[in-house]
């Protein structure tokens, strides 16, 4: 049975930076209950706090944080992108352990968006992109799916089984 690395926001941990969760979601709880599911919050993994001040990316590119051309950047203007770089290194660390092909991450989000991101200036303006760990995974050749795209995700975990 194919595994699946799932932002644990979205199976209703309260791990975001506000101290609150995006989910359950119930496609999620099923997978989850059929063991599917392995369950990490990149930045939480990372060393971050819950809550924590929010934080975005300069340009919105997670691939340019991992080479070290971008940094994470807190409201409070604090780098935070060590903590972020060993989350994303945590992620990557599961998905080898599981051989997993298969993520659900947070939209938007500068560790897991896989389509759009906060372009670094708290004025909630998304630009395309992706977040930190979205952009390791999928060097690696990782599928990555947001919570909207659960029927997407499902089909290429069929794929994988």
């Amino acid at each position: 049975m194919a595994k699946v690395l799932v932002s644990r926001c979205l199976l209703g941990h309260k791990v975001r930076y506000d101290g609150g969760a995006s989910g359950p979601y119930a496609v999620l709880a099923q997978w989850q209950a059929e063991g599917r599911v392995v369950a990490l919050c990149p930045e939480v993994a990372g060393g971050l706090p819950t809550p924590r001040p929010p934080a975005e990316i300069p340009g919105g590119q997670g691939a340019r944080v991992l080479t070290g051309q971008a940094q994470v950047i807190a409201r409070d203007g604090e780098d935070v992108t060590a903590p972020f770089m060993a989350g994303a290194q945590q992620a990557l660390a599961l998905v080898r352990q599981h051989g997993i092909r298969v993520a659900v991450l947070k939209a938007n989000s500068p560790s897991c968006g896989n389509e759009q991101a906060y372009d670094g200036t708290f004025s909630g303006t998304r630009v395309a992109g992706e977040g930190v760990t979205a952009a390791l995974l999928r060097q690696e050749g990782v599928r990555v799916f947001n919570e909207n795209q659960l029927d997407e995700a499902w089909l290429a975990i069929l794929g994988e089984d």
